[in-house]
């Protein structure tokens, strides 16, 4: 079997509808949310990862959100439960770093589910803040500063 391209969508297209079921699944139906959930009102605005394997199937997406100058947030992280941890998410996030880094974004924020923050701090992010709640679930902020040339 081979690894899953990863390639940028944009909102409209038949990969994002794949995205977006896969967030809901993934995301939002294990917390009792309906289809639909997922979205966001700025999609349009963000940078749209997936991952997709030799069926055509959108098995891993993130999401980045512009909030500034030279600085935005990741978000809606979401691998297929079949492919979490074989490496797919670290690939998602070093691919999104690297084209963040070519728009001279130079720091990258996220909120992430407090079961998730080892992952990210293996990544180069570290917790700020207090711990909180959000759809349902303790969170932590995270940042990570992007220099010139990837980890």
């Amino acid at each position: 079997m081979s690894e899953p391209a990863l390639r940028f969508v944009e909102p409209g297209s038949a990969e994002y509808d794949g995205e977006r079921r896969l967030r809901w699944r993934v995301l939002r139906q294990p917390l009792g949310r309906p289809p639909g959930s997922e979205l966001f009102p700025f999609e349009g605005e963000c940078l749209h990862l997936v991952a997709v394997d030799g069926q055509g199937e959108v098995v891993g997406c993130v999401m980045f959100h512009p909030e500034g100058e030279g600085a935005g947030r990741l978000l809606q992280m979401a691998v297929a439960p079949e492919l979490q941890g074989t490496g797919m998410g670290r690939r998602l996030v070093r691919a999104l770093e690297a084209r963040l880094r070519e728009l001279a974004v130079r720091e990258v924020t996220l909120h992430a589910r407090a079961h998730v923050c080892g992952f990210y701090e293996r990544l180069g992010y570290e917790a700020f803040g207090e711990p909180y709640e959000e759809v349902g679930i303790p969170h932590r902020s995270m940042r990570r500063a992007l220099g010139d040339r990837a980890d």
